[in-house]
């Protein structure tokens, strides 16, 4: 941190933090000017503390940020947006989780990314407000892959670079894109997608939100839509997600209370 500046104020999305010492909480935060930063919240854990209720994760919050010896100090924060009909909703939380996991495993100290703040922060106002969620989630996962450089290949096959046809085809993560029926053999690895899915898949990617949200993937389709794009982004990781799981929970649960 030598050649930081000796203070900044940031819009950020905490993305998680930790009990730190007595009283304090180490956040890790996805700030739009500088990426992603490590800071402590010096006496957020006490009960009187005017700064733990603006340092709950996934809030959005402006902060004031002074240099310290190795993390940076929180010394004002001010909640911009709360998302306060996420956390009242377990099935938007476990949506919440899942932008918030990708948005940490996917980034490093890297420095400023405004697109990528604003695609999480759009994505988090999204979970909050829209009656259904799951489209938001999934144009969040694809335009991610763009953002950090992952893009995949959903129009011509990775193979022979011949147009997809309108047909079943296959996906490999290997690749990074679609494998046409003709060159299957090639790529053991690869797994089926449907016609359709990958309608919407190649619809989502093309599209601005307005227009993504027309997409009306049936029960059957949202589940291979969430199942190929989990196996993508894993695959790019190259470790298992955890909100995956808490989503599944949930949804078992509400299912079981219907």
């Amino acid at each position: 941190m030598s050649n930081a500046p000796r203070s900044l104020t940031v819009d950020a999305v905490v993305v998680r933090h930790s009990d730190w010492g007595e009283a304090d909480r180490l956040l890790s935060l996805f700030t739009r000017e500088a990426g992603k930063l490590r800071a402590i919240a010096k006496g957020a854990r006490k009960l009187r503390s005017r700064k733990a209720g603006h340092l709950e994760p996934f809030t959005h919050v402006r902060i004031q940020l002074a240099r310290g010896r190795d993390f940076w100090i929180v010394t004002q924060a001010e909640t911009v947006d709360a998302y306060l009909a996420m956390r009242e909703d377990l099935l938007r939380t476990a949506y919440a989780a899942t932008v918030i996991e990708l948005l940490d495993r996917f980034t490093y100290d890297e420095g400023e990314n405004r697109a990528l703040f604003a695609l999480a922060v759009d994505a988090l106002g999204r979970i909050n407000s829209l009656p259904d969620p799951f489209i938001a989630v999934r144009y969040f996962e694809i335009r991610l892959l763009d953002e950090t450089g992952y893009r995949p290949q959903l129009f011509q096959c990775v193979g022979c670079g011949s147009e997809i046809r309108a047909e079943d085809q296959f996906f490999d993560a290997l690749q990074g894109g679609v494998v046409c029926p003709r060159c299957r053999e090639r790529f053991p690895a690869a797994r089926p997608v449907s016609k359709d899915t990958l309608r919407f898949l190649r619809h989502l990617q093309r599209s601005n939100f307005t227009e993504a949200q027309r997409a009306n993937p049936n029960p059957a389709q949202r589940a291979e839509l969430e199942s190929l794009l989990r196996y993508n982004l894993t695959y790019l990781l190259e470790r298992r997600l955890n909100s995956p799981e808490f989503l599944a929970e949930v949804r078992r649960d509400l299912a079981a209370n219907e």
